[in-house]
């Protein structure tokens, strides 16, 4: 991933000071990058940099492993969500472990999200995964 200030997509780097709001919030809605569904309103979600692995983005059977390995990136910059009811169209896989992974409820692409089971509050959808608008 590029620096801190840039976030590398389909359409180059999007400067993050356009997708944050002043009180650090999503300025824009997000939105799935296959269908276009709405994941996220704007104003509901707070910029958070922790380094999570997602596997690679596939069609809902692709996330298994294969001889004990998972394509996949390690991203940092995510939008924060605290309560499951703020999306608006987002599903979750079976558990994986401690983790469920945030895919798509209508097209079912993903991940684009993770959410560790120990931490009820933190649903983490990252910013290249997802398109703003």
């Amino acid at each position: 991933m590029e620096d801190c200030g840039t976030i590398s997509g389909d359409e180059g780097c999007a400067d993050l000071s356009k997708l944050v709001s002043e009180d650090g919030k999503n300025a824009k809605s997000v939105l799935c990058q296959r269908c276009g569904s709405k994941v996220l309103c704007p104003g509901v979600a707070v910029l958070a940099e922790k380094e999570l692995f997602l596997p690679s983005m596939r069609k809902k059977t692709g996330i298994s492993q294969v001889e004990g390995t998972v394509d996949g990136d390690t991203l940092t910059a995510h939008w924060l969500v605290d309560d499951m009811y703020t999306f608006e169209n987002v599903g979750f896989t079976k558990d994986v472990g401690k983790v469920k992974y945030l895919i798509c409820a209508d097209c079912e692409i993903g991940p684009i999200g993770w959410h560790c089971l120990d931490e009820k509050k933190s649903f983490y959808v990252a910013l290249e995964r997802v398109n703003h608008a």
